[in-house]
């Protein structure tokens, strides 16, 4: 005899979910209890900890584009999922998210776990409702699906506990509610400008003479067409984070990143550009754009409320990248000069010199470069990153290449430490003839630490790599840079994480000495399980913007002189490359 949940599973695989990240709880007993009757429809991967499913709810959604979903219990498991949801939100994944309610005629009287989530989901969710009765579960569910999906968003679902064991039969719909009225049929579009709109966008391109390209995640699956554009307006093609295997980083029409965390040839081009044309990205940091009045702005984006979000759009062309694109460079003109093309290469090269020869350096305590470096070149042509937040999404961006076939992901908006391991388990699970590699830094591995047990438990084969500097390494730097205030409690207690590895059942290595680095990376890439390598790193290297900014430099003066620790050190860095160069105007 079915019940309401086992209706919910039914659903949400007629929804296209095969897979829900969770913890089991007595919140959900009921929805668990489905699950497991029901393996030919869903299959369940229990976590440590509920934070760790939403955000692997996530990385689902961010990789194949259809519906992530996540399971936790009333009260605190609900809470705890938050955070990821916060990530879905934030980068635009569909996420529906399933969590357990008390006795539905103890709901708001102070029971246990007494939790009202559907207020606590509102701001995080596009749709967040409370399952009444067994005959309100497929109404709820495929709007639910249907919402995440369109709105690209969070979908919420709270179902009281004694609702989740509701016979069908026992459930009494009203007199409107007729059996199966909904579908869950797909009904997607692809949304094109109007033709005007695309020759006003290439009158502004056509007639500028510097013309930047900025291009985010939303240039997925346009790399042809982008390629193209930057070829036909002799463009550089800057990439946001989230961008980063949008075209590869070695190829010559890309000045690699932006921001904090970017290239000093992409942050010139941007000074210098007289157009720029922006693809799928609302990359935040606005003091990285074109200053106000120095450059035409054509967007495209999907999203029309994001046209002009960051940088006032003169005409913004919405629909898909790579359709769009393909409408716009009909109505491009070559241009012929290839100076402002050719200045950013030749200052693309002078930075991967620079980098390079810096990192490299047989150093010790080593280089954080050298780390990233070492890796880049030993990953192969399909592999998946995931990175962290952190100082180690600075090395990520800078001193690893997207090329080939790779991904590279994490937390975008959100920026949230902890997400690397969760991303790298989802991605392992989906991809499990693919070489999966997550990115850490010590501080974010040490979140979710628990999660070394769930690789372990569905034997995956994930390559943990762990910048170890003993030390919340880019909150050190925002704070002597951003306000000139010494470092304040930012080191981290020392964990050896090679042990902790091995005791958990994965392979433990560890790097202290420069030169074994590469060694040590080949011994881990090659093991046929799981493997985690901690790379002990000089933490006193410092995470600065790639071109001098004043008020970042005095401050980080009077930082060192107010008695940061460790300040004679950090002068010593500042002296070396790539310091040295960064701190040039």
């Amino acid at each position: 005899m079915s019940n309401a949940a086992d209706l919910l599973i039914q659903t949400l695989a007629n929804c296209g979910v095969d897979t829900i990240y969770g913890l089991p709880g007595d919140g959900i007993n009921g929805i668990m209890e489905a699950i497991r009757t029901h393996p030919d429809k869903m299959r369940f991967i229990q976590v440590r900890h509920e934070e760790s499913a939403a955000f692997m709810a996530t990385a689902h959604a961010k990789l194949t584009g259809r519906l992530g979903c996540c399971l936790a219990t009333s009260g605190p498991g609900g809470v705890h999922l938050l955070n990821g949801l916060y990530d879905a939100k934030g980068d635009g994944a569909a996420v529906i998210a399933i969590t357990g309610l008390p006795y539905h005629d103890l709901i708001d009287t102070y029971t246990q776990q007494d939790v009202d989530q559907s207020r606590l989901f509102a701001d995080v969710a596009v749709y967040s409702t409370r399952v009444m009765s067994a005959a309100h579960v497929e109404n709820v569910v495929t709007l639910a699906c249907r919402s995440a999906l369109s709105k690209r968003g969070v979908a919420h679902l709270s179902i009281p506990v004694d609702v989740q064991e509701e016979k069908l039969e026992e459930a009494e719909p009203s007199a409107r509610n007729k059996p199966h009225h909904t579908s869950v049929v797909a009904a997607e579009g692809m949304q094109l400008p109007q033709l005007d709109q695309v020759k006003r966008a290439a009158e502004v391109l056509n007639s500028a003479s510097r013309v930047a390209i900025l291009a985010g995640r939303g240039a997925a699956g346009a790399q042809e067409e982008l390629l193209r554009t930057a070829d036909l307006l002799g463009a550089p093609i800057i990439k946001a984070l989230l961008g980063k295997a949008v075209v590869p980083d070695t190829h010559p029409l890309t000045t690699g990143g932006i921001g904090l965390l970017g290239t000093r040839p992409s942050h010139e081009a941007m000074e210098q550009c007289d157009a720029l044309l922006i693809v799928g990205s609302t990359f935040p940091y606005i003091e990285y754009y074109p200053k106000p009045g120095q450059a035409r702005v054509v967007q495209i984006d999907c999203d029309a409320a994001r046209i002009g979000l960051r940088a006032p759009a003169e005409v913004g062309l919405v629909g898909d990248a790579r359709a769009v694109l393909e409408m716009l460079n009909a109505q491009l003109q070559r241009k012929q000069s290839r100076e402002f093309l050719q200045r950013a290469q030749d200052g693309m090269r002078e930075w991967r010199r620079v980098l390079r020869e810096s990192a490299m350096a047989d150093q010790h305590p080593m280089k954080p470069g050298r780390a990233a470096i070492e890796l880049s070149e030993r990953l192969a042509d399909d592999a998946i990153v995931a990175w962290d937040s952190g100082h180690n999404t600075g090395l990520c961006a800078r001193y690893i290449d997207a090329v080939g076939e790779q991904i590279f992901f994490g937390s975008g908006m959100m920026a949230s430490m902890g997400c690397a391991v969760p991303y790298a388990i989802a991605a392992a699970l989906l991809h499990p003839q693919r070489q999966v590699v997550a990115f850490v830094g010590d501080g974010g591995l040490s979140m979710l630490l628990g999660e070394l047990a769930t690789i372990v438990r569905y034997g995956l084969s994930i390559k943990v790599v762990v910048i170890k500097n003993n030390t919340l390494g880019q909150i050190k730097w925002e704070q002597m840079m951003f306000l000139g205030n010494p470092e304040y409690e930012c080191d981290l207690q020392p964990i050896d994480f090679a042990a902790v590895a091995d005791a958990m059942g994965i392979k433990g290595y560890r790097v202290v000495l420069p030169e074994d680095c590469g060694y040590v990376l080949e011994q881990a890439l090659s093991h046929p399980g799981p493997a985690l390598v901690e790379m002990n790193v000089d933490p006193n290297e410092p995470l600065l913007p790639p071109k001098r900014v004043a008020k970042y430099a005095d401050n980080m003066e009077h930082a060192l002189a107010q008695g940061t620790p460790g300040a004679h050190e950090i002068r010593q860095s500042l002296q070396e490359q790539p310091s040295r160069s960064m701190l040039q105007s």
